[in-house]
């Protein structure tokens, strides 16, 4: 069976779009989108020593004018906090609020949730089969684009099934 690679391209984009609108459904009920959610994720496991702006875009990609976007939201409706770095006042770091803690465990449910959607019916060897193809993936890619997260993500300990990606 001859397996046509741009039918597998656009099945990964679907896949993305679908996994997207359904995290957008899920955590909607608190006023967030899932990219808010990731964002606001990533600033609570970061919570003891902060993070900023700049480590966001390394760990996601996205610009930093749509990382402003998403972090005045949550800013503005009391889920993060910024505090000027000691010995720079330039730089801010990142820290999540008791409100933003507050919904930590509703966000969980939700990744929870669409992972157990997405995955429904996977075999423990299919979910490691689908991880081990999506990192040689990411780091078939990584080497044209040099995007150093691929790299990273070959020594994440995390399966598909715990990743929090909402």
């Amino acid at each position: 069976m001859n397996v046509e690679r741009k039918t597998l391209v656009l099945q990964n984009r679907r896949i993305s779009i679908q996994m997207e609108l359904l995290a957008d459904q899920l955590v909607a009920q608190k006023g967030l989108t899932a990219a808010q959610a990731n964002m606001l994720f990533f600033i609570l496991g970061h919570s003891g020593e902060g993070t900023s702006l700049t480590e966001i875009h390394n760990e996601f990609g996205f610009s930093k004018a749509a990382l402003c976007r998403i972090l005045k939201y949550l800013r503005q409706n009391g889920y993060v906090r910024a505090v000027p770095c000691v010995g720079d006042e330039r730089r801010k770091l990142l820290f999540g609020t008791d409100k933003g803690v507050q919904v930590e465990t509703f966000l969980q449910n939700a990744v929870s949730a669409a992972c157990d959607q997405a995955y429904q019916g996977f075999s423990d060897e299919e979910l490691q089969e689908l991880d081990r193809l999506q990192k040689k993936m990411m780091q078939n890619l990584s080497e044209h684009t040099g995007d150093q997260r691929a790299k990273r993500s070959e020594h994440c300990e995390e399966s598909p099934t715990t990743v929090k990606t909402v």
